[in-house]
């Protein structure tokens, strides 16, 4: 049972942080969109803010909790960077990311969010399948 808790309380405070950013700012949860707002909109406090507690959550609950999940090795910085564009592209060329396709997209029945959504998920499938022969 203890297998199912972690995913759920996850998913139950991501629809919640989902919902208050929703209710206090009128706008739908995309990390990529607010993250955008943070560099280089006028008003940066609010998507600031957020962005600064993805990150120390992330960093607060991987130092509580046991690591059960193993990093690959280190990855080459070019391979990194090269990769970090080719995300930033899509996302600029999807019309989001996948926060705000999955999460905010997908529960308000937008057809292109659950395309998009589709796809992304096909894409990871189709990525692992190909990378476990390399």
């Amino acid at each position: 049972m203890e297998l199912f808790i972690s995913p759920l309380l996850g998913g139950a405070l991501i629809g919640l942080a989902t919902l208050i950013y929703l209710l206090c700012l009128g706008r739908v949860t995309g990390v990529s969109g607010i993250l955008s707002n943070a560099l280089f909109k006028s008003d940066r406090l609010a998507p600031a803010l957020f962005i600064i507690g993805l990150i120390v959550g992330g960093a607060s609950y991987g130092s509580l909790v046991e690591q059960t999940v193993a990093f690959p090795e280190t990855r080459s910085p070019i391979l990194l960077i090269i990769s970090g564009l080719l995300v930033g592209y899509g996302t600029r060329l999807g019309g989001g990311c996948t926060s705000g396709h999955g999460v905010c997209g997908i529960s308000r029945l937008s057809g292109r969010s659950i395309i998009a959504t589709v796809t992304f998920m096909a894409t990871a499938i189709l990525t692992v399948f190909i990378s476990s022969f390399i």
